[in-house]
């Protein structure tokens, strides 16, 4: 699940405090008892061709045994003026990019609310947001959704729901009692150019998901929208003692809690593998397991 930008999916009183919970530098200790090397790097390579396996970094090169990759998926996001962080941003101060995960949080609680997107997810994250929002609308680009017929009926008959066709947001600004969270949006109509302003207290983005995959550059089986393949009820990916856990391989999912569970999953299959091919007494490292 590495990767996620800013995004908490464990359930919070207040939407801010999730910035409060502990990060992974705090965690470091507990795993480096037991011996385990931590680099903060980024790896830009990778081979699985033969044993040992390799991943490469700007600085070094790691040999394994076994591997597992949980390197995350990453939601898309547009970007216009106010979509970003810091100065003049609105992003975690009420633009987010999911609507399980934030929905709830007090800020959006009976207030008007905007999904960008025309697929599945995101009629599935505005009949969600009807919950909680006031009202929900759906801003498309286009004249026509993309969804399964059947979410569109879901959304199309909501009475929270209203859709706002052939438009996209130019512009983010803020509330005007001056608390620095979102307040309205200028939403542009792309066939006549026309203008509006949209007075809206949350923003979510359901426009999909990037597995952070680039970097495998072929080495394992992915499916169409390039997340790692992994075999039904494990985390055996399509090469022998590479496992995959987390979002980079779950499209359905994505939750914290899922993420885990996998990786438990995965550090279990990976010591299985370990065992059975004897690697305490091959391996290059004592039976060295890699994790991305």
């Amino acid at each position: 699940m590495d990767g996620q930008r800013h995004r908490s999916r464990r359930p919070a009183n207040d939407h801010h405090r999730r910035r409060e919970l502990p990060r992974l530098p705090r965690r470091h200790p507990r795993s480096e008892r037991f011996g385990t090397k931590i680099f903060t790097e980024t790896v830009t390579k990778v081979d699985f061709s033969s044993k040992p396996f390799k991943l490469f970094t700007d600085s070094r090169t790691v040999l394994a045994d076994a591997v597992i990759i949980s390197t995350g998926a990453v939601a898309k996001q547009l970007s216009f003026a106010g979509s970003g962080e810091g100065a003049g941003g609105f992003w975690n101060r009420g633009i987010s990019a999911c609507a399980v995960c934030d929905g709830a949080a007090p800020i959006f609680r009976n207030k008007p609310l905007v999904v960008i997107g025309g697929g599945d997810s995101a009629m599935e994250e505005a009949n969600f947001l009807t919950k909680y929002g006031s009202k929900v609308y759906i801003i498309h680009r286009r004249d026509t959704f993309r969804a399964s017929k059947i979410m569109q009926q879901r959304a199309l008959s909501n009475p929270k729901i209203e859709v706002i066709w052939n438009s996209s947001v130019v512009e983010a600004y803020g509330d005007e009692d001056g608390k620095g969270v979102l307040g309205g949006l200028k939403v542009k109509n792309v066939v006549t150019g026309d203008v509006s302003d949209l007075k809206v207290c949350g923003l979510f983005f359901a426009i999909g998901h990037e597995p952070a995959t680039k970097f495998l550059d072929g080495q394992l089986e992915l499916d169409e929208d390039g997340y790692v393949v992994t075999k039904p009820g494990t985390t055996k990916t399509s090469v022998v003692g590479v496992f995959a856990a987390g979002d980079v391989q779950d499209k359905k999912y994505r939750q914290a809690i899922t993420a885990a569970g996998t990786g438990c999953m995965a550090a279990l299959d990976a010591e299985h593998y370990l065992q059975e091919i004897g690697s305490q007494e091959v391996g290059v490292e004592s039976g060295l397991c890699a994790k991305l």
